[in-house]
């Protein structure tokens, strides 16, 4: 099976990772990165190497578990694992790779990725090929694992990653470690390092953390205020939070756009301004720990899967807050994107536009489309069998049409195929009010009322 075709150069299907283990000890001062990766993979099909994606760090001895004869030879994106002898499909292996240097983004098509300097303290944005710029690993979206990571750093600082966490101290420094027992991919690692308070924060039954510059402690207190009647919402419309913590990174530096990653979402100085200025994109991160996180792309053609759900919850939240109805929304949107070009297919946008905001509110517009047709009840009991049947799972398009299929019949799975397929953007299917009024007029011989 070949790679994904957005990302060429990354991942290596001829094996898939079962656990990776992680000891890292960083200097903020120096940029200084030493690190050991010990990756336990399983093979998909006979091979004599396997390849690990590492940029921008070198590999200074690599093992592999009772193979004496293995070797390996780096390049500027990977490692090249040859083994003393072809391994069979279903061989578990051991490979443990010391590594060091300077870590810092890599450049791709969609901008710098990955580890980034800040002015005090690090950022990792690795969506979608930037975890090699720190650790190596099998960067496929499809390739999902589970994780522990020790991670030293000076004493000043707080290191934040996704799952539980314990902290110590020795000979000076702190060295935290991270337990990420849910299957995770590779894009969805983060660290992120600065002299942080640590505010806890009650979201039922969802321990909550918000780690912040003390100079911004009210504006992130108040812009993350309603962050619990959100969780309460969304766990009610999507099913139950799927991780253990929900934790919140604010950064001192200007972000282009928040992040999310396993558990954890991240987000620019400039986007707390103590007047609830960035509500839909709280949302937006929040709703990403069902629709990309959990229930994550195996192929990144099908982002819209999580784009646009994420997307259709700003809406939704907008609604359960008191703004504007999830319908004027989408009403509004739609009008905005008849004037865009109509040169995206929304089930394989291409690479370069995967990021697209088409893909984002044209992939909503899509949920809402089928809500208006299959009615609430439906709607919201297929969203929640989608987070629960599919929950630390890679999916696809055709995953989520026969659940469509499944559940709402094939005239559900035509309309969504017609939204995702085609280039022409469809009509809104009318709502309830207006096919109970089409009904009326049509039964006094009127014109029956316009579909949006």
């Amino acid at each position: 099976m070949t790679v994904d075709p957005y990302t060429p150069h990354s991942g290596d299907r001829r094996y898939t990772v079962v656990h990776y283990d992680l000891e890292v000890d960083y200097r903020v001062t120096t940029n200084r990165l030493v690190g050991t990766a010990t990756i336990r993979l399983r093979m998909q099909e006979p091979a004599k190497h396997v390849s690990l994606d590492l940029v921008g760090l070198k590999a200074t001895k690599v093992r592999v578990s009772g193979d004496r004869a293995a070797s390996f030879r780096q390049d500027e994106r990977r490692i090249k694992v040859l083994f003393g002898s072809e391994r069979s499909s279903g061989d578990e292996i051991t490979v443990t790779v010391d590594y060091s240097g300077a870590p810092s983004p890599r450049r791709t098509r969609w901008g710098l990725l990955g580890w980034e300097e800040l002015e005090d303290g690090v950022l990792v944005a690795s969506q979608p090929t930037g975890a090699p710029t720190w650790f190596p690993c099998n960067d496929l979206p499809s390739d999902k694992a589970t994780y522990r990571l020790e991670f030293t750093a000076d004493p000043e600082y707080t290191v934040v990653s996704g799952g539980a966490a314990t902290r110590s101290t020795q000979r000076g420094r702190t060295r935290w470690t991270f337990h990420q027992p849910v299957p995770t991919a590779t894009y969805l690692m983060t660290v992120q390092i600065g002299q942080y308070d640590d505010d806890r924060v009650d979201l039922g039954a969802t321990p909550g953390r918000l780690f912040h510059p003390r100079a911004l402690a009210s504006r992130v207190r108040a812009d993350f205020a309603a962050l619990p009647q959100m969780m309460d919402a969304f766990v009610d419309a999507f099913g139950p939070y799927p991780y253990e913590s929900y934790k919140v990174v604010v950064t001192p530096d200007v972000l282009e756009i928040p992040l999310e990653a396993q558990g954890m979402a991240i987000f620019g100085a400039n986007h707390v301004d103590g007047a609830g200025g960035s509500d839909r994109l709280i949302a937006h991160e929040l709703a990403h720990q069902w629709f990309g996180n959990s229930v994550g792309v195996a192929r990144w053609q099908d982002i819209w899967l999580n784009e646009g759900y994420a997307c259709y919850a700003e809406w939704l939240w907008s609604e359960a807050s008191g703004g504007s109805s999830a319908h004027a929304k989408a009403v509004a949107h739609h009008r905005h994107l008849r004037t865009l070009p109509h040169d995206l297919v929304l089930s394989d946008p291409g690479a370069s536009d995967m990021f697209d905001d088409r893909v984002y509110k044209r992939g909503a517009l899509t949920l809402h489309a089928l809500r208006l047709t299959i009615g609430d009840e439906v709607f919201f009991a297929l969203t929640q069998e989608w987070t629960s049947r599919f929950a630390g799972l890679a999916v696809t398009s055709d995953d989520f049409l026969g659940l469509v299929d499944e559940i709402a019949g094939g005239q559900a799975r035509t309309l969504v195929r017609t939204w995702i397929d085609e280039l022409p953007l469809p009509a809104l299917p009318p709502t309830q009010g207006q096919r109970r009024a089409a009904t009326t007029h049509s039964a006094v011989g009127e014109a029956p009322a316009p579909r949006d």
